[in-house]
């Protein structure tokens, strides 16, 4: 547990999110997140775990001020965050660079700061002549290198990844684990979202478990995975 003097840098209560979806004619709310409650600390490997589907990927989009709770509270004390996603800022039809380019943008970079960052950005993606065809020709993995590669260069206070270290072959998910223990170890706060509990289990100091929109656990990693399974063998 964390000393209870040390202040959180992100903290969220009883924080809710919905959507607006359609139904026929009508509109109806969808609680995409209900009541998820945790903290985070300066320098920790924060795991977030749950099944497909339960939130995880809301809760990262929160964290990292792109939507805001529709109840609750949600406090961060002034540290710049950066989403990691497949999704982030891709456009199909421009070429690995220019999304590149805009995905650092997007980060907080400025274009002359990517151009500068762009050759460090290809030689760890390893996609070479690649870098110059359009995104809509690259596999799941190529765009998981990428948008990897681009994420590290941008550095921000909390680095938020969503799933990432599962796409990919083999040789990249060694690399890319492989530096976030780097990360890891040289003390900087990174949220790490997946249903892989393997991987959790290897990366990270706490978690919490996300079901159905709500923080069902928050503790040590071996702890709080072991309630998880007990629970997958049940459901």
């Amino acid at each position: 547990m964390k000393d209870e003097q040390e202040e959180a840098i992100l903290s969220l209560r009883n924080v809710g999110v919905f959507y607006k979806r359609r139904r026929g004619i009508f509109g109806e709310q969808f609680w995409a997140l209900k009541n998820i409650s945790f903290d985070l600390y300066h320098g920790e490997t924060l795991g977030i775990i749950g099944r497909n589907g339960v939130g995880k990927s809301t809760l990262l989009r929160l964290m990292a001020g792109i939507i805001k709770p529709n109840k609750g509270t949600f406090v961060n004390r002034g540290y710049y965050t950066s989403l990691l996603s497949l999704q982030l800022g891709f456009i199909p039809y421009l070429s690995g660079r220019e999304n590149a380019i805009l995905s650092g943008m997007f980060m907080g970079l400025r274009k002359k700061e990517v151009k500068a960052k762009m050759d460090a950005i290809i030689e760890f993606s390893e996609l070479d002549d690649f870098i110059d065809q359009p995104i809509a020709t690259y596999s799941s993995g190529m765009k998981a290198r990428l948008g990897f590669s681009v994420a590290f260069q941008v550095d921000p206070d909390i680095l938020l990844i969503d799933e990432v270290l599962g796409v990919g072959d083999a040789e990249f998910r060694q690399k890319s684990t492989k530096i976030m223990q780097e990360k890891i170890r040289s003390n900087k706060t990174i949220v790490f979202v997946s249903h892989q509990a393997g991987l959790i289990k290897q990366l990270c100091n706490r978690v919490v478990w996300i079901e159905e929109g709500i923080s069902k656990a928050e503790g040590q990693a071996d702890e709080v995975l072991k309630e998880y399974h007990q629970f997958l063998h049940l459901s």
